[in-house]
């Protein structure tokens, strides 16, 4: 049974202990459509995201959810107009300097995955400072997926793993797991996509291998705590199986 009110976030709380829901990961689909169905420009729909990201982290927070994964930016991206593509990177420039304050005041830790590389001097300086600034926080784990994707991320890991001369017959799914972007948190319990496209779209693809997947019809402008909950509440009548 969905939960349509959402009074107090203890019973969510309890739900995420007794299952041990400790990473939700989200395709955070439909900011253009939000935006082109209204009548408002695609950047209203990209800043409209950046608000239901915190309302999300802020429900993190309040159910007691450890990690946190979104997919902000990926490797296809890049083909979207020149426009937007900048737009992109200036939202992203300027909600982390924006938000830094608070995202220390509420105990947030931020890791970026993804290829940095590609990504501008001024932005790359950026986000390493916010990871270092945050490393130190005990809340939320917030990954941020910039220019991200997961088959980049895995040819990436091999060629590491050739690199530091690993024997073949020493390889195994710990030892791949150990090079990619998020050997530093648990897989997703849970994989959340708003917008209601049947699609993983290059996210976290090894990760995800026993993932619930949740497909929501709304887009990602309006998510919230409630969405959130009702999809912990939809984790809980999952019976993962993990392959078996």
């Amino acid at each position: 049974m969905i939960l349509e009110n959402i009074n107090k976030s203890d019973t969510i709380k309890n739900i995420v202990k007794e299952t041990s829901l400790k990473h939700i990961a989200i395709i955070m689909d439909g900011n253009r459509r939000w935006a082109k169905e209204r009548f408002l420009p695609t950047a209203m729909g990209h800043k409209e995201g950046v608000n239901a990201l915190k309302r999300t982290l802020t429900a993190c927070k309040d159910y007691g959810i450890e990690y946190l994964t979104v997919y902000a930016f990926s490797t296809e991206n890049w083909n979207r107009s020149k426009d937007e593509v900048e737009f992109l990177m200036k939202l992203l420039f300027q909600t982390i300097k924006d938000e830094i304050l608070d995202l220390n005041k509420n105990e947030i830790k931020v890791k970026f995955i993804g290829d940095l590389s590609k990504l501008s001097d001024s932005l790359q300086n950026l986000l390493y400072k916010t990871e270092n600034d945050t490393k130190n926080n005990n809340g939320v784990n917030l990954q941020i997926a910039f220019n991200y994707g997961s088959k980049n991320e895995i040819v990436n890991a091999v060629k590491r793993i050739i690199k530091d001369g690993i024997k073949a017959e020493d390889i195994d799914e710990a030892l791949i797991s150990n090079y990619l972007y998020t050997s530093h948190i648990p897989d997703p319990d849970l994989l959340i996509r708003t917008g209601g496209e049947m699609r993983i779209s290059n996210f976290l693809t090894y990760q995800s291998a026993y993932s619930e997947i949740l497909v929501l019809e709304k887009y990602w402008p309006q998510f919230d705590e409630k969405e959130l909950a009702n999809a912990v509440i939809e984790f809980k009548r999952r019976n993962r199986r993990f392959g078996a």
